[in-house]
């Protein structure tokens, strides 16, 4: 037998860890002497002490290595556990894959422009959403309050309150000078007959890059720049319409109000 000093050097670990391990029941000494309290290991033990360590080495935690060293494991056993820790390390690696790529994209953009963008985007997942709409061609985005008009007289007639921010669609996949394609949307939880015009669905769950514009209309294409630059530069690509939702909302549908708060939302998937 030897002391735990000397197996702690023999293997390495640490006496606080090697007490540690006697605490949690891991690995307990052979023999504890009453009046000193000095703890005796043989050297057979080391074949336990590295058993623990190569697990805890491959994620295995402290919980998980008690069970496996009282129980004993098949080979088909230790193979189906391994399996599953390969699949958990191939999603950690791929996870800091994509915060590299996040951040080079930051730093190629102060390169780049030698300042701090203002936008920042997120990544979000949204469930799916019930919305009241009524979708036509305006000449200009500024020119979408007809549209808003029919939507919300029709809501107030039928005694239907929203649910949350509204927004407008953005279905041309190009920019153009005239003749946009609009839906202006309300959530709403409520039944609710459609008309004519006004249309009730569920847009589906979607994958959303994100970003906040805070200042008038007549600036918002900046936001846009900047969510565009970081869909390409961090490897997705847009699937579906643009929502520009309205958090804080221009007083009398002015273009120039700075205290006007947007989010702008794609769709995205990875390229």
């Amino acid at each position: 037998m030897i002391r735990i000093g000397d197996f702690s050097k023999l293997s390495r670990v640490s006496v606080k860890t090697l007490r540690y391990y006697d605490e949690m029941g891991l690995l307990k000494p052979v023999e504890v002497d009453p009046f000193t309290g000095y703890r005796f290991y043989l050297f057979s033990q080391l074949t336990v002490l590295h058993r623990i360590l190569a697990l805890k080495e491959l994620g295995f935690s402290l919980e998980e290595i008690g069970r496996l060293l009282d129980d004993g494991l098949s080979v088909e056993q230790m193979r189906g556990m391994l399996k599953l820790r390969e699949t958990e390390a191939r999603q950690r690696v791929q996870e800091e894959a994509e915060r590299l790529r996040r951040i080079e994209a930051w730093l190629g953009q102060i390169e780049l422009e030698d300042e701090m963008s203002k936008y920042d985007v997120v990544i979000k997942s949204m469930e799916a959403l019930k919305i009241a709409s009524v979708r036509d061609v305006v000449p200009t985005p500024p020119e979408q309050g007809g549209l808003w008009d029919e939507l919300e007289g029709y809501l107030t007639a039928q005694h239907v309150r929203p649910s949350g921010a509204c927004f407008t669609l953005y279905h041309d996949e190009d920019f153009k000078e005239r003749d946009w394609d609009l839906e202006v949307c309300e959530p709403i939880t409520d039944a609710l007959a459609e008309s004519r015009r006004v249309k009730v669905r569920a847009l589906p769950a979607a994958t959303l890059a994100c970003t906040i514009h805070h200042g008038p209309f007549v600036t918002i294409g900046e936001a846009y720049n900047a969510l565009g630059k970081w869909i390409e530069a961090n490897g997705y690509r847009i699937i579906g319409p643009c929502r520009e939702v309205y958090l804080e909302i221009a007083k009398n549908g002015s273009q120039t109000d700075p205290d006007t708060v947007t989010e702008i939302q794609f769709p995205v998937e990875k390229a």
